[in-house]
């Protein structure tokens, strides 16, 4: 049961990164994929405070599972993150492919981290 509702969870996680990044995507324009670093943000502070709550907290292993890796797995993305680098470094945008991947791995890093004190507090 928890394996289908992780599908589910990462299912669900994958359309609101979708709508998300669509919205930000109409309202916001620049050259940066500013959708994406939203969500690798959200998500991965997310992320650490579901880790860091769990980290010094008895709770149920198949919920964090369905939070942690089908929910906030299927919102944040990595792979998109990576496909946005090489079509800024296809178009000869190498400052700005830089920025944006450098800036995508610092922001989600930190925001891990703050995540996780959080959410072990």
């Amino acid at each position: 049961m928890i394996p289908l509702l992780i599908a589910l969870a990462g299912g669900l996680g994958a359309v609101v990164r979708f709508l998300i990044d669509r919205q930000v995507a109409a309202r916001v324009r620049v050259g940066l994929p500013l959708g994406t670093v939203l969500i690798n943000f959200t998500g991965s502070f997310l992320l650490g405070a579901v880790t860091g709550w769990w980290m010094f907290r008895a709770g149920d292993p198949g919920l964090r599972a369905v939070l942690g890796t089908g929910f906030l797995g299927g919102y944040t993305t990595f792979s998109t993150a990576s496909v946005e680098a090489a079509r800024l470094a296809l178009d000869g945008r190498g400052w700005t492919t830089l920025v944006q991947s450098l800036g995508m791995l610092v922001v989600s890093l930190l925001a891990a981290l703050l995540g996780v004190i959080l959410g072990s507090l």
